[in-house]
């Protein structure tokens, strides 16, 4: 009589697409612009007004790649232990968006 459907056997069914799209790529490339340019201009504001660059600046310059500096694989996947080749696409991470994943362990 009732057909079992996803949502029906294993409760809520969380439709994720496996890859991003163009325009989430493209997104991202621009969130990734959008950070590099708000420290360069607190850098700039600090050197204009004679202060001293901040360490977390400074810091940010030596261990940050810039987007342009990134490849795709970084750019658009994070390293996770759990999954087969550790990489998984960097929308299935919560809250994407709002975090910074420049940075992956070497090798991966």
């Amino acid at each position: 009589m009732f057909k079992p459907t996803s949502p029906l056997l294993g409760g809520l069914l969380w439709k994720i697409p496996w890859r991003l799209s163009p325009t989430q790529k493209a997104r991202q490339r621009k969130r990734l612009r959008a950070v590099d340019k708000v420290v360069d201009t607190v850098a700039a504001a600090l050197q204009n007004n004679g202060m001293p660059q901040t360490k977390s600046v400074e810091r940010w310059y030596a261990e940050m790649p810039r987007e342009q500096e990134m490849l795709p694989r970084d750019k658009y996947t994070i390293y996770d232990r759990k999954e087969r080749n550790y990489r998984k696409g960097i929308h299935k991470l919560p809250k994407w968006t709002r975090v910074s994943q420049r940075l992956n362990p070497p090798g991966f």
